[in-house]
């Protein structure tokens, strides 16, 4: 006999209270969901590195998390990979791309449909309606070879996904795709919001008693991935990451704070957007009564909005004219071309990395007092704030000084800068100054663009459109105010000194290995050694650089970079590229787009590297080069393509194991 139950009122409650059970276990469903997303976002973490172009267990896990998640969402939506192809963007790119298109040759997703604010969409067209010739937005990963007057471009997405993407996010994304499967559609709509205060999103952690050294030893220990354990030639090797420069890893509270704010009440967003732009006016010297934060998906969306600025808002009578140097990352160097080839302008550098001021001062001169060159005027000097292939730091105070005395604006990249050296916008005279939060322990998804007051004349609905679209990444931009937050409580001083002493150990150590040739400042009693960061780039006889690299990872468990590193005029120029050469390069990269051409290694500090790590790269590096000049027995050789061919089993089964934790 069923029994009738009656509230207050005398009316049967049965059916509400079957709803309210219903509820409570949807509710529980979408907690069990949010916490299997977390833990396959953490697992990715642990094996976290830039995409693509990047040697070593991380890079090798990421990129195949990466390039996975398109699959997913291909199956998601139902639809054939052999027709189909996904392209991630921002909201403000998805818009520009989709412009471009047909009308029903593509399809998206994005991450506020799912329920998670991500900042993520998920572009999918037609592989026959990609659009031919430039991409709408350029940078670094756009184009496969550079040249001062041609450019190859990439094939695929990652000709429309300029810059480093928000790798973690598509990760989370796509891990949410799947967790849709499961438990419904709905399933992350429904889950519970925390209403965490600011303070104790951003500003509470466990580590909160210690600052400077002792600050930064205690955050090492938290690093996420620490200690992990990789397959090498040689046996089973803990992890070395010397591949900062590309992207950092990142820290237990900065994860906190990421994962945490993605539960936040729509309510409170905005008031860690604005809490987050007063981090960065006070820590990079940027006062908000004088300067604009804009939130990007990244350092090239963000330089690419300064130079449509400039096209977008022509001056009377005159032709605009932007100076760069040798050193530029693609991201500082293809947005600009977008104005016109004939009024871009290269500063060579020296061979320690440096440009000259008086050949700054007289193109300068010669253009905006002398008018030597009719009505072409240099409007905006853009100069990375420390390169990305040899670490030189330019003297913005100097530069800015002679910039502005001739009427034009200076724009800093820096992206190599801000987690590793103190920035003062103002002080130092910086009108625009562009930075990813994935070079500053943050790596989900977010840029800032910091401009002058007035300097950016887009109209009011595509001002809201920009501002809309880098503030969907509610996650990015509360794991960037943290970082800032963590950096601050160290002090940038102490970062660049500890990561001075071992950049000193491994020039040290370099200088002792026959045939090895390290480029930029290499001596650490030379008087530039201090505006240098710890990014050292370096060949070998004998090796290419991509087989240098591979051996590092392969034989040692050392995560580098090598290639051209996006600074492709740079590195032909230091390892001797003649024109000639160039055009060779050309022809046969048209031909064979497969083809490994000239380059470099590169192995780039963070605040997690120790002295430790110096020493083991030392010692692999010794030992690499020693086997090079060996020559093997047939025997020998035999024994080792055996040996090979088990490790890339093991290689193979590791990186399966990684996908497993994160998509299972």
């Amino acid at each position: 006999m069923e029994t009738t139950m009656y509230n207050e009122y005398g009316s049967s409650n049965v059916s509400q209270l079957k709803q309210e059970e219903n509820g409570m276990q949807k509710g529980n469903e979408s907690e069990t969901a949010f916490a299997e997303l977390e833990r396959g976002v953490h697992a990715a973490l642990e094996t976290y590195s830039n995409v693509h172009r990047g040697s070593g267990h991380n890079s090798m896990v990421s990129s195949h998390l990466y390039e996975h998640a398109r699959d997913i969402v291909l199956e998601y939506m139902g639809l054939n990979k052999e027709k189909y192809i996904v392209i991630f963007c921002s909201s403000k790119r998805t818009n520009d791309l989709t412009s471009q298109l047909k009308s029903g040759s593509y399809q998206f997703l994005t991450s506020k449909e799912v329920g998670l604010p991500l900042g993520i969409t998920a572009v999918v067209v037609g592989k026959k309606a990609l659009p031919k010739g430039r991409p709408s937005e350029c940078g670094g990963g756009t184009a496969r070879l550079v040249a001062a007057d041609w450019i190859i471009w990439n094939n695929g997405p990652d000709k429309f996904e300029a810059g480093t993407p928000a790798i973690v996010n598509v990760i989370a994304f796509s891990k949410a795709l799947l967790l849709m499967k499961q438990y419904g559609k709905d399933i992350f709509k429904r889950l519970s919001q925390k209403d965490l205060s600011v303070n104790e999103l951003i500003y509470k952690d466990e580590l909160e008693k210690y600052s400077g050294l002792e600050l930064m030893k205690e955050l090492k220990k938290t690093l996420i991935g620490r200690g992990m354990i990789v397959p090498t030639m040689e046996g089973e090797r803990r992890f070395v990451n010397l591949d900062n420069s590309a992207s950092t890893p990142t820290f237990t509270p900065i994860w906190n704070t990421f994962r945490e704010a993605l539960r936040l009440p729509e309510k409170k967003r905005q008031e860690v957007v604005q809490e987050v732009k007063t981090i960065c006016s006070e820590i990079l010297g940027a006062p908000l009564e004088n300067y604009d934060i804009i939130f990007t998906k990244n350092t090239t969306e963000s330089i690419n909005l300064v130079s449509e600025n400039l096209i977008n808002n022509p001056e009377n009578n005159i032709d605009p004219v932007v100076l760069i140097s040798l050193l530029e990352h693609s991201s500082n160097d293809l947005p600009w071309r977008m104005i016109s080839q004939n009024s871009l302008i290269r500063l060579g550098v020296n061979e320690e990395g440096f440009i000259d001021l008086v050949e700054l001062e007289k193109n300068l001169r010669e253009y905006n007092l002398e008018y030597k060159y009719a009505k072409k005027r240099i409007k905006i000097v853009a100069l990375s704030g420390a390169s990305n292939v040899l670490g030189s730091c330019h003297n913005i105070n100097e530069v800015s000084s002679i910039v502005h005395k001739y009427g034009a604006k200076l724009l800093v990249d820096g992206a190599q800068v801000v987690a590793h050296l103190k920035v003062d916008v103002e002080k130092e005279g910086i009108d625009y100054m562009a930075f990813s939060a994935h070079k500053v322990y943050a790596p989900f998804g977010t840029g800032v663009l910091v401009v002058k007051k007035g300097l950016l004349n887009y109209n009011l609905n595509e001002k809201k459109r920009i501002q809309l679209s880098g503030e969907e990444n509610i996650g990015g931009i509360a794991s960037l105010g943290k970082a800032l937050v963590l950096l601050q409580r160290i002090g940038m001083d102490v970062v660049h000194k500890e990561e001075q002493v071992l950049t000193k150990r491994i020039l040290d150590g370099m200088s002792k290995i026959p045939g090895l040739t390290v480029f930029g400042v290499n001596d650490p009693k030379s008087p530039q050694f201090n505006d240098r960061i710890g990014v050292i780039v370096f060949e070998t006889k004998g090796i290419l650089h991509n087989k240098l690299a591979e051996e590092m990872f392969r034989k040692g468990g050392i995560g580098v970079r090598y290639g051209c590193h996006c600074a492709h005029l740079l590195v032909k120029k230091i390892t001797g590229i003649s024109p000639v050469l160039e055009q060779v390069q050309r022809v046969v990269l048209t031909v064979a787009p497969k083809t490994q051409l000239p380059g470099v290694v590169r192995v780039s500090l963070g605040i997690e590297n120790t002295e430790e790590d110096v020493d083991i790269l030392i010692e692999v590096l010794h030992k690499l080069i020693q086997q090079i000049k060996e020559k093997p027995s047939g025997a020998q050789k035999k024994a080792n393509s055996k040996a090979e061919a088990d490790f890339q089993k093991q290689l193979d089964n590791f990186s399966q194991a990684a996908a497993q934790r994160v998509y299972a």
